[in-house]
């Protein structure tokens, strides 16, 4: 793991020229995940590549050290997964409420939200990052980056001083150039090459999917490539993995299979699109209500926790714990009294907010039935977002940040504001003076709106542990990284609302266009908000999937039960419920290579302890750089895929077409799914030969 510098340290951290550094990566990677979002559905974390631009950058500049990179990967990624916001407010303009994105309310949402998801996540810090075995796959990753990037460089002589008598792995210490360099080089050229020849050239395919059938039954056997997502799953871990495996199973062995076999396909339509579409609308939704228990079951185990943490908070406030400047340097958080006033400050801007909102809908709209949907709306949003916060906090650190479903969490969200909305519209009289087409609208536009303050904060959480865990491994100073955060969400508000513009006036979202004449087919597909669409217009219109939603609560509830067996009885079986339903919730294209990459993990270790026996070894000593090793390789398959990601990103949107690089047609497809699957094997074997072969100590 990487060396942590110490808490008498005094090293350059939130600098200036960092903060600067940091916005300019922010413009790039918030684009970036703007545009990838409306048009695949799909974002990149950006924590990674984000800190090894900033090495590239720093790294000959007079006293830049880890932390100071640390500090610009927070606030860059930060500002790209704000980004996470463009997966509701699409649904404005899709149902004619919004005709563009106004400037100062969409700033003002996405800054609210961002940093109340900052101020909530950071009396979690201690019991979820410090005091927690949870893995978080890609904060442990960017602390691997961040330590490799620091060997080499001139050490300040206040880290020199504090590291004197500290004796360390010959693997960890040496310079840039050395093993530990060498394997996040070799992983991230491996991953940029293969992502290069499957989403940029497309000689290889990205996935590969078999369907076949028994009887009426569909089934379909699928997995993605992504090495970056091997990388993630190999930090996870066989437990996470087998959860997610067992998510899988159930949507696609079980769900899609049952629902094919009772639904006759439309006429002209493949077994595969019928099995795609009910998987879409309906086993998603299964997904969504285990996510949704498992959440909840997950905030109420985590409650007592949760209140040290906040009552450790307020003591430091008070003065219980030393003041501020007494306490230990890497244990200083912001201080409850600036988390409480910020808290307080922000409701009340966003009170602004929804009442600018409500009256620009319904200018006819006063008195009793204003004020209770507008502070309603804000108590929702503050006290479900708090929960929310924990939840993602803990889903993140969990499987990762790329694999968080932040949109299943929107969906959970979007159903209970659209439920308390219902409630309001069939109890009030309020909206009977309404124009009729208002009274229409104005439910669904504030469940949208208030969403997406809920999503951000969902979002900002998500980042936030993470970047926390890669704080503490480096030994950063958690304020700092607070503050860091906090920026990072301003400067990311003020960035998404003219990418949002720019991308809608130049290709116009599904069953959202700008101007007449232009053409549907190059519309961004925004495919989240627009489902997030449908399940408000579905509560509202009485034709939600709730059987469905229901299923999915009974499926948590019953795994529930099995995980607390397990733990009854002892040892190391866990069946982490979140996990599962987030192998219902997402495609197997995306839980299958984390899937994998847990199992490398668990084959590596198994034959690591058995070569050790075998000598009579010490295990755990015997595992230490074979392991390292295997961390270290996970990490560059994450960086190399990430870089790429920002870097087709770009190309895609400064040509306007989806495949720019392209050598070959359509009618290669085929063939590149099989190719794809031949390389994608190739290189799981040579990680698993590659981590085996590291040197072992005796």
């Amino acid at each position: 793991m990487s060396q942590r510098i110490p808490d008498g340290a005094r090293l350059p951290e939130l600098t200036l020229r960092g903060v600067i550094l940091g916005t300019v990566i922010t413009l790039l990677f918030t684009a970036s995940n703007v545009y990838l979002g409306l048009k695949v559905g799909l974002t990149f974390a950006s924590a990674i590549p984000a800190a090894v631009i900033s090495m590239a950058v720093l790294r000959r500049v007079a006293g830049a050290n880890k932390l100071e990179n640390n500090m610009v990967q927070t606030q860059a990624s930060a500002a790209g997964t704000l980004s996470a916001i463009i997966f509701v407010l699409p649904g404005l303009l899709m149902i004619g409420y919004w005709q563009g994105f106004p400037f100062w309310q969409t700033t003002a949402i996405c800054a609210i939200g961002g940093i109340l998801g900052v101020l909530y996540t950071i009396p979690l810090r201690r019991v979820m990052v410090v005091q927690s075995d949870l893995p978080y796959p890609e904060g442990i990753a960017a602390a691997e980056i961040l330590e490799v990037g620091s060997r080499g460089s001139t050490t300040p002589d206040a880290a020199r001083d504090a590291n004197d008598g500290q004796p360390g792995d010959k693997d960890a210490d040496t310079a840039t150039g050395e093993p530990g360099a060498r394997e996040i080089l070799l992983g991230g050229v491996v991953a940029a090459g293969f992502s290069i020849a499957s989403g940029g050239l497309r000689v290889l395919a990205d996935s590969v999917s078999v369907w076949f059938s028994a009887g009426r039954a569909a089934f379909q056997l699928s997995t993605g490539f992504s090495l970056a997502l091997v990388g993630a799953g190999y930090l996870v871990g066989i437990v996470g993995g087998m959860a997610m495996l067992i998510g899988t199973l159930i949507a696609w062995g079980i769900a899609v299979p049952w629902l094919t076999s009772i639904t006759p396909p439309e006429a002209g339509q493949s077994l595969a699109d019928a099995g795609m579409v009910l998987w879409s609308d309906k086993v998603r939704f299964i997904g969504a209500g285990t996510i949704g228990v498992a959440a909840v079951w997950t905030l109420a185990t985590l409650f007592k926790p949760m209140l040290i943490g906040i009552r450790t908070s307020l003591g430091a406030m008070r003065g219980d714990q030393g003041a501020f400047r007494d306490q230990v340097r890497t244990e200083r958080d912001l201080p409850a009294g600036i988390i409480l006033t910020l808290t307080g400050a922000l409701l009340v801007l966003l009170t602004v907010v929804f009442a600018i909102f409500l009256h620009g809908a319904a200018p006819q709209l006063a008195g009793a039935a204003f004020w209770t949907l507008t502070l309603g709306s804000v108590l929702f949003a503050g006290v479900f977002g708090f929960l929310i916060a924990a939840a993602c906090g803990y889903m993140a650190g969990l499987v990762g940040s790329s694999s968080s479903p932040i949109s299943g969490i929107g969906i959970v969200a979007v159903i209970l504001v659209s439920l308390l909305l219902l409630g309001f519209t069939a109890i009030s009289d309020a909206f009977d003076s309404l124009d009729p087409a208002v009274a229409r609208m104005l439910p669904t536009a504030l469940a949208l709106f208030v969403t997406s303050v809920i999503l951000a904060v969902a979002a900002i959480s998500n980042d936030n542990l993470q970047d926390l865990k890669t704080g503490y491994l480096v030994g950063a100073t958690p304020w700092r990284q607070q503050v860091a955060l906090i920026i990072g969400c301003v400067v990311g508000s003020l960035v998404i609302p003219p990418v949002l513009s720019l991308l809608y006036n130049a290709y116009g979202f599904a069953g959202a266009m700008p101007r007449e004449g232009m053409d549907p087919g190059q519309a961004l597909g925004a495919p989240q908000a627009s489902l997030m669409t449908a399940i408000v217009r579905g509560v509202f219109s009485h034709d939600l999937e709730w059987t469905m939603i229901v299923i999915g609560l009974g499926i948590g509830a019953v795994l529930i039960g099995v995980d607390g067996l397990l733990r009854k009885r002892g040892g190391k079986a866990r069946l982490p419920v979140l996990a599962v339903g987030i192998g219902i919730y997402l495609p197997p294209s995306i839980n299958m290579p984390l899937v994998i990459g847990a199992v490398l993990g668990w084959l590596i270790d198994r034959r690591l302890r058995a070569r050790a026996l075998a000598r009579g070894d010490d295990v755990e000593r015997a595992s230490e750089r074979p392991r390292r090793r295997g961390v270290l390789l996970a990490s560059g398959l994450i960086v190399g895929e990430s870089l790429v990601g920002v870097l087709l990103a770009g190309i895609i949107g400064l040509s306007g077409a989806p495949a720019p690089l392209a050598l070959v047609g359509d009618d290669f497809a085929a063939i590149a799914q099989w190719l794809g699957l031949a390389v994608f094997v190739v290189i799981c074997l040579g990680f698993y030969r590659r981590v085996l072969a590291a040197p072992v100590a005796r």
